[in-house]
């Protein structure tokens, strides 16, 4: 890779980590800020949840005005507003106030998401591309093994709004880098109009597409069962096995590089073995450790090492599923590609949040009821692929 195209990959990667961080940072706080702000699990799981619902939908407001106005107008923007939430956050006297700053956190980290990825077809294609993209996910696949750490390390001199402080000292700093370093990369010429009644035409193709719904959805699902673990593993992991939040960090840890090693090894597989097989067999297996931890959980087989370890196994089998989906979802539609890639993660995002939202008054701070409710996402993901992909209908 020409070294201006790292520079950039490694700038864009910075910058799409805010949005990880603003997530993960967060967690080991959880349970500090339902006893700081007097709110139950749940409701600090609704923090979580708002800002999960409200950057999937953003997602569709980004790239349209990406496309209109050039790259740089709507990274200032999203940024501008995510930094003035960050604020917000930081001084919320009750969890009503931090629910809605979180959700407003999320309209403006989703420029974060969509806008790299439109930088990068700006400036390279095929395998250049592909090496900016690979670079820009090493930043981001180590953002969820760092942010909770970050975090536990914030906590140990500060509290849960230290950390919204931190936030928003990357925002300023993300802010000067797009405003001072970060180029237009989408000349005058090239840019196009918001066109309402194309964008609605595409998406009543993809959404009376049986098998991007169906692929949509296994990665929505799958998603769901990382999001339920974010929003109650802090709160068992601290109090059913009394980690400190620099133990559950690394807990947490061990989860994230299950996920994206295996990941890592998705392209080479489809190669080998094609795509189609490779998320059959991953989201049965999926499916299948999940049910199986949740049997020896309920068993009584709760420890901490057996949950860890557990857990570790199943969302390495989500790695391979995750890009997969997503690839092959997107496959049949080249001319819509963009649309149907903030289609896609808007529902994947809201499937997650709504998940959350549904499973929260069950959890009980236990494995007991956490695993259950990523088995049942594991099983909504396994039956979404077993309505889409044929081959799957075989396996079972």
């Amino acid at each position: 890779m020409r070294d201006p195209l790292f520079r950039m990959a490694l700038l864009l990667g910075l910058l799409s980590a805010v949005g990880p961080f603003a997530i993960d940072m967060y967690l080991p706080a959880l349970p500090q800020v339902a006893s700081d702000l007097g709110t139950t699990e749940a409701g600090a799981a609704l923090t979580l949840t708002s800002y999960f619902i409200v950057f999937g939908i953003a997602q569709m407001i980004y790239g349209p005005m990406s496309d209109a106005v050039g790259r740089k107008k709507p990274l200032v923007i999203g940024v501008g507003i995510f930094l003035a939430a960050t604020v917000a956050a930081s001084l919320a006297p009750t969890i009503g106030w931090l629910i809605a700053a979180r959700a407003v956190q999320g309209l403006g980290a989703a420029t974060l998401m969509v806008v790299p990825r439109a930088v990068i077809r700006d400036m390279a294609t095929g395998p250049a591309a592909a090496k900016m993209m690979a670079a820009i996910m090493i930043v981001i696949s180590v953002s969820p093994m760092l942010a909770p750490l970050t975090g536990s390390a914030v906590m140990a001199w500060g509290g849960w709004r230290e950390i919204f402080a931190v936030l928003a000292g990357a925002a300023l700093l993300s802010l000067a880098l797009i405003l001072f370093v970060l180029p237009e990369t989408l000349e005058a010429g090239n840019r196009r109009p918001v066109r309402i009644g194309a964008m609605l035409a595409g998406a009543r193709r993809l959404l009376s597409d049986r098998r991007f719904l169906g692929l949509t959805m296994i990665g929505g699902f799958g998603m769901a069962s990382f999001f339920v673990f974010l929003a109650s593993a802090s709160f068992v992991y601290t109090r059913q096995y009394g980690l400190s939040p620099t133990g559950f960090s690394l807990a947490f840890a061990v989860n994230a590089i299950g996920f994206f090693s295996a990941s890592q090894f998705a392209g080479r597989l489809a190669e080998r073995f094609g795509m189609e097989r490779v998320i059959s067999l991953a989201i049965t297996g999926f499916a299948g450790l999940a049910l199986l931890l949740s049997l020896v959980v309920a068993a009584g087989f709760d420890a901490l090492p057996v949950v860890v370890a557990g857990l570790f196994l199943a969302n390495a089998c989500l790695g391979l599923v995750m890009p997969t989906a997503m690839v092959m979802s997107l496959d049949p539609h080249p001319d819509i590609a963009g649309l149907a890639s903030s289609l896609g993660g808007t529902i994947q995002m809201l499937t997650g949040g709504l998940m959350i939202a549904v499973t929260g008054p069950f959890l009980d701070n236990t494995a007991a009821s956490m695993v259950p409710a990523i088995a049942l996402c594991a099983v909504l993901a396994w039956a979404a692929a077993a309505a889409s992909l044929p081959r799957l209908r075989l396996l079972a």
